[in-house]
């Protein structure tokens, strides 16, 4: 019950600040030490075809943009980002455009979550380990199974 009052409480913040937020270019006060480092994802909804808007945590590594899909595999943005991998990603100071596609190699994946919890602010912690201090090695283990997801710039 708690569960279920705590994501329809998220649900409203995120539809009703978070992405309006970012949609009037005032990211930069979502997006901030504390609350991590956000962005929002806009698919296409796989069955509607509608226009769908996620904030989510992200980290940039050299070119590309990581994010990851919590600890199950039926968020909506993850399952419609595999069905059209093309994307917009609204950022605290920019838009850009992307495809997406899953991570499949472990490494690149844990390093991507390391990275996306060392600055994801007071989230940092959700996984019960320090992503600052945890061996490589047991980071792997730790998030083995957990969808990473590579969006690479598109240009134009």
């Amino acid at each position: 019950m708690l569960k279920s009052i705590q994501r329809a409480l998220f649900r409203i913040f995120n539809r009703y600040i978070v992405v309006p937020a970012f949609q009037r270019n005032l990211g930069r006060f979502i997006s901030n030490p504390i609350t991590g480092n956000i962005m929002v994802i806009k698919t296409r909804g796989r069955r509607t075809g509608k226009i769908r808007y996620t904030p989510v945590h992200h980290a940039l590594i050299g070119e590309n943009i990581y994010c990851y899909q919590g600890k199950h595999l039926k968020g909506q943005w993850y399952l419609n980002v595999l069905a059209n991998p093309d994307v917009e990603i609204l950022l605290p100071s920019s838009a850009l455009k992307g495809h997406a596609e899953v991570v499949s190699d472990r490494k690149e994946a844990a390093i991507a979550i390391r990275q996306i919890l060392k600055g994801s602010g007071i989230w940092a912690f959700l996984y019960g380990f320090n992503p600052y201090t945890i061996k490589d090695e047991i980071l792997e283990e730790k998030v083995q199974g957990i969808p990473v997801i590579r969006i690479r710039r598109i240009s134009g």
